[in-house]
């Protein structure tokens, strides 16, 4: 191919003003849009120093966030490794919300700004946007509004009730974050305005008659028989809903002691953990899409005499360092990178689309050789999450390439076996197996409230389903439950149970957490 004259280059060397961040950034969309076809969110590019991207580190990434303590804490500690170069920050930070917000570090050098502008604005916007997911779980158009109304409204709070006071609802309801989501119902779905509207009513209301409701319900002689409990047992469950997963949303509905202010603090954290809910599914396929977009983007540039041998070359060696794997005996291996498996997940859809082998048209005859490697990708991307993308797509040239095998470890055995190695008929166990890693349901605690009785003890009891035999850490099992105590007000219960036969294996009482 024969390159342009270097009057087309976007940029030279690695200084960057912001006439040049426009130039790349049209051409990158040019690519991004006119030839990949990737669909968007209108994009917000913020330049930041080091210490506003340590901020938004701190405060989960969000560029409207109420205050508190931990962020302080987690930005003195990030600001230390930094400053002392045991830890790099990264080159962006990218929010799903329309508009799509990305930060570039101003200290980039304009290669580098090139880059991230494709890998986030582009790569990471185009799945936000389309990932069903984030289409069925997160209201993009809506977050910044209610992150605005949360920020205000806590602050408020702390004028009103104390900043003790505040931090004290905070850190249990952060304590709870993980067990403040609707796994398999879906949130509703509202508009800033409408959020700040059905707030405000919903205080005024519980202010006015949240004190007198309990007043008002019948008392029980305690002489019902058995069957008379039993069936006010399942009646007051079904009134309550419960079995209910989310904790948070749990407490928030029915403790006896919090405040109305208290209630909409717990609403808030729990309507942040379900924004966060979908990227902890899709780290895979979201860094991957990202990292495919922005070296397909980078390559083409070059193809097309945009882009100089030297900024190609400094990109390369950072992609490298991106999608790089260490090896299991390495020092600095500590799992597999979600980008080293997505990416070369993504380039190899690609390839079996366009050159597909014998062994790819056995395994993907629904798509070997189709000629459409962009529009196979878009789709894949669209419609599933990590634990089916890999289910679905990984390859035995992949398994092969990252030497992966399947590890068998039981607590009753004195060794470990190597149940499948990457081989023809270890592939699909090696490829379920690695599924399974990533399949969030066989990761968290699977952790109820199962029974509460308003008009007697209030003891709440939560059921913990062990599956696997993998039990909670003690330490930080009491911890959390002693959390639940201060916002529940009452005696808390933990019970918990085989998935598999029932046998209970611990109980924590009411009182202290204990083994």
């Amino acid at each position: 191919m024969v390159r342009q004259a270097a009057s087309t280059l976007l940029f030279e060397g690695s200084e960057w003003n912001f006439a040049m961040l426009s130039r790349a950034y049209d051409a990158i969309e040019e690519i991004a849009v006119g030839e990949m076809g990737l669909d968007v969110y209108p994009n917000q590019i913020e330049i930041v120093s080091s210490e506003q991207m340590l901020d938004a580190y701190s405060s989960i990434g969000m560029p409207l966030m109420y205050q508190h303590w931990s962020f302080g804490k987690r930005f003195v500690f990030e600001n230390h490794l930094y400053r002392k170069g045991n830890r790099g920050l990264a080159y962006e930070l990218v929010i799903n919300s329309d508009p799509c917000i990305t930060y570039l570090m101003e200290e980039n050098t304009m290669p580098m700004q090139a880059l991230v502008i494709a890998h986030a604005a582009f790569g990471h916007n185009h799945f936000f946007k389309n990932n069903y997911l984030f289409r069925q779980w997160t209201d993009a158009g809506a977050i910044l509004g209610y992150m605005d109304f949360a920020k205000k409204y806590v602050a408020k709070c702390e004028e009103r009730h104390g900043l003790r006071a505040v931090e004290e609802i905070l850190d249990s309801a952060h304590a709870l974050m993980d067990q403040g989501v609707f796994h398999y119902r879906r949130p509703p779905r509202l508009s800033p305005a409408k959020v700040t509207e059905r707030a405000r009513e919903r205080l005024e209301y519980e202010e006015q008659t949240y004190s007198d409701l309990w007043r008002t319900l019948p008392t029980t002689d305690g002489s019902t028989g058995i069957e008379e409990a039993e069936r006010e047992v399942l009646e007051r469950k079904k009134a309550l809903n419960l079995p209910e997963e989310n904790l948070l949303y749990f407490l928030e509905k029915h403790s006896l002691i919090l405040e109305p202010w208290q209630r909409e603090i717990l609403r808030i954290v729990r309507v942040i953990a379900q924004y966060f809910y979908p990227q902890g599914q899709t780290k895979v396929m979201n860094e991957g899409c990202a990292t495919f977009v922005h070296y397909t983007i980078i390559n083409r540039l070059f193809d097309q005499g945009r882009m100089s041998e030297g900024a190609m070359l400094e990109l390369l060696a950072s992609h490298a360092n991106v999608v790089f794997q260490p090896g299991f005996s390495d020092p600095r291996y500590s799992g597999i990178n979600p980008y080293a498996l997505g990416f070369a997940m993504m380039q190899d859809i690609e390839r079996i689309c366009t050159k597909p082998t014998a062994e790819d048209k056995d395994w993907f005859p629904d798509f070997a050789g189709n000629g459409d490697g962009i529009g196979t990708l878009i789709e894949a991307w669209e419609n599933h999450r990590d634990e089916s993308f890999i289910l679905q797509y990984l390859n035995p040239a992949l398994i092969r390439k990252f030497r992966l095998f399947n590890l068998t470890d039981r607590a009753t055995d004195r060794f470990c076996e190597v149940a499948s190695i990457h081989d023809e008929r270890g592939y699909s166990a090696v490829r379920a197996a690695l599924a399974r890693i990533y399949d969030p349901g066989a990761n968290r605690p699977d952790i109820e409230v199962v029974d509460v009785n308003l008009l007697g003890d209030r003891q709440l009891r939560l059921r913990h389903m062990v599956k696997n035999g993998r039990l909670l850490e003690e330490v930080n099992r009491d911890a959390t439950l002693a959390h639940v105590r201060r916002l529940w007000g009452y005696g808390v219960s933990l019970e918990g149970v085989d998935a598999s036969t029932g046998a209970v294996l611990y109980a924590c009482p009411s009182g202290e957490a204990a083994a």
